[in-house]
């Protein structure tokens, strides 16, 4: 198995070198990277489809610019796809804080505790650390660059599409650090109009809700009681507000146990009200996403891409 490294990096992230060094200690190394520069500004979507139409490997493996594989990540891929019936992989990123915010920990903690709990079969893909297919990857036509020009839900799209052709697994223990640092600000937006609004759209057009991942049940009974709770405070009903609180606590035990083990009280302290935000926005898509048109832009030209040996 020839396993290709695609790192998307048109905006030449400042991680960009610990990610790349992050690889090549990896096990099991790649036999081809591939950083895709150019054009600059070029969203995901389109630099991870140039570095594919140049790749030679078997299987291309998605790792974002600011995120740090652990060692046996490519190991723990080729084992993956050495079952035939798959033709794709994902991870998680870890619990490990590398961030400086308190509002970066937390999305970044959020996020490996949901991909944890959601180990196992996915109708999903997620190219924070995924691979993939070549072969696979080319027959559905790579990820919509033109529905998708600026990070979105390019990945979990292009997961729908590869269910057709084979298996998808979520593998808890493929992991990599994420050095992200998020703002309230670009949390809210990035769940409401990146991935919020253009995922509801994709339900409505493929008329299905998965129930995996943000659409597993537990993350939709938690959207209801952070609303149930945002109804308690506008209608001045304390106690209502706190049971649909200790709702969600319930609901999250996982999560609020992993904030306390990296972050301590503060962190859940912190925690509740953000998980609580998160989950308004999220709800507050529904209805955008339900009757806005979609965009499609317009096509940039095709992306070259600087190769790198392992």
């Amino acid at each position: 198995m020839r396993l290709t490294v695609i790192v998307p990096a048109t905006d030449e992230p400042a991680t960009l070198p610990r990610c790349l060094a992050a690889i090549d200690v990896a096990q099991a190394p790649p036999e081809e990277v591939i950083v895709v520069r150019e054009p600059v500004g070029a969203g995901p979507a389109e630099a991870r489809n140039a570095g594919a139409s140049t790749a030679t490997g078997d299987v291309l493996a998605f790792v974002d610019s600011d995120v740090l594989v652990h060692a046996d990540a490519f190991d723990r891929i080729r084992r993956a796809l050495a079952d035939e019936r798959l033709v794709a992989v994902f991870g998680s990123y870890d619990d490990h804080v590398a961030t400086r915010g308190a509002v970066s920990a937390f999305r970044n903690l959020l996020h490996h505790t949901v991909h944890q709990r959601s180990a196992g079969p996915a109708a999903s893909f997620w190219a924070g650390l995924g691979a993939v297919r070549a072969s696979a990857f080319a027959t559905v036509g790579g990820f919509d660059a033109r529905r998708y020009p600026a990070p979105s839900i390019e990945d979990i799209e292009l997961g729908g599409r590869l269910t057709a052709h084979g298996g998808i697994v979520l593998d808890p223990d493929l992991q990599g650090t994420h050095l992200k640092e998020w703002t309230l600000g670009s949390m809210v937006r990035t769940d409401f109009s990146r991935r919020g609004v253009p995922w509801v759209q994709l339900m409505r057009e493929r008329r299905e809700i998965p129930a995996t991942l943000n659409l597993g049940a537990r993350e939709r009974a938690s959207a209801v009681a952070a609303v149930v709770a945002a109804g308690g405070v506008a209608a001045r009903r304390p106690g209502l507000v706190v049971a649909s609180l200790a709702v969600g606590m319930a609901l999250n035990a996982d999560l609020h146990a992993t904030l306390w083990r990296r972050l301590g009280p503060r962190g859940v302290a912190l925690g509740v009200p953000l998980h609580a935000l998160h989950q308004l926005v999220a709800a507050a898509a529904v209805p955008v996403g339900l009757t806005a048109t979609g965009i499609r832009a317009t096509p940039r030209a095709p992306a070259r891409s600087a190769r790198r040996a392992p």
